[in-house]
């Protein structure tokens, strides 16, 4: 498993009973956690000490239930900053887990020793944007959300960056990837951070399973001639690491050549030594 193991600001400090309790920096939060089937003694201090809670509905989505939590703070993660608030379902603006993959994308960017254009679809806050960009990177960040690539350029400029090569577009990421094929645009390095489930700008329908593949295959022919590096993240249950492998494989191994390796990716919990799955992503380079 990857673990994202080198942040001050995020802990995972216990699970138990469906629930992980966090710490962002000095702000406890308690929310629900599919993965989180076992019982273990709830013996942190931290239990008793919640600043939210979102508590899930049996019909579906839930409701955030406040102590003391201001409505935005901020969490640092090396050189980046990230504006954090709760919304919908459950969700703060940030996966912490995915800072396993900005540290392993980020030195392949600084040794390339060339200008790297990275493109990063279903991009959402910035997370990997600001890691790419903060690498020496111009980034095009494509999401459908106009309120989650807002949130991104805040991000941008929470991390000093806000003058950095980045382009923001708010667009269909199937569509925008058709484009760029159709303009013989190219890059070196391509995040895929796709939903389970999601709708476009225009109400377009995504299924993970159904459309993941072809997007893949899609996006894979927009590398450049020197790539860098191609990443998918999937938080899809059921969407084993080696479907991923699987996938790569076919749809750039087979072409380019170079490895491809995935893993569960997950984030250490404080008390009981666990590390807590948090989906799986797939790396591919050039070079095995």
């Amino acid at each position: 498993m990857w673990i994202a193991d080198k942040w001050t600001d995020y802990e995972i400090i216990d699970a138990s009973c469906g629930e992980k309790l966090e710490r962002w920096d000095k702000y406890i939060l308690l929310r629900p956690d599919p993965q989180v089937i076992w019982h273990t003694p709830k013996e942190a201090g931290e239990w008793g000490r919640l600043n939210a809670r979102y508590h899930r509905s049996d019909k579906g989505g839930g409701e955030w239930e406040f102590f003391s939590l201001p409505k935005e703070w901020g969490v640092h993660y090396r050189e980046l900053s990230f504006r954090l608030k709760p919304f919908s379902f459950k969700h703060t603006g940030l996966f912490p887990e995915q800072a396993v993959n900005w540290d392993w994308f980020s030195p392949l960017i600084e040794k390339a020793g060339r200008p790297v254009k990275v493109l990063n679809l279903f991009a959402y806050t910035g997370g990997a944007t600001l890691a790419a960009a903060k690498a020496g990177a111009a980034v095009t960040h494509v999401d459908a959300s106009k309120g989650m690539v807002t949130w991104a350029r805040e991000n941008a400029a929470a991390s000093g960056i806000a003058q950095a090569p980045i382009r923001y577009l708010v667009d269909d990421c199937a569509k925008f990837v058709e484009r760029e094929i159709r303009r013989g645009n190219t890059y070196e390095g391509i995040i895929m951070d796709p939903p389970s489930y999601g709708r476009g700008p225009k109400g377009e329908i995504w299924k993970m399973e159904e459309n993941i593949y072809h997007l893949i295959e899609l996006a894979a022919s927009l590398l450049s001639k020197e790539p860098v590096f191609f990443l998918i993240n999937s938080y899809t249950t059921g969407l084993q690491p080696a479907v991923l492998t699987y996938m790569l494989n076919c749809a750039i191994v087979k072409a380019r050549g170079g490895q491809a390796v995935s893993s569960e990716i997950g984030l250490p919990v404080r008390e009981s030594g666990l590390v807590l799955p948090c989906g799986a992503s797939g790396r591919w380079t050039p070079k095995a």
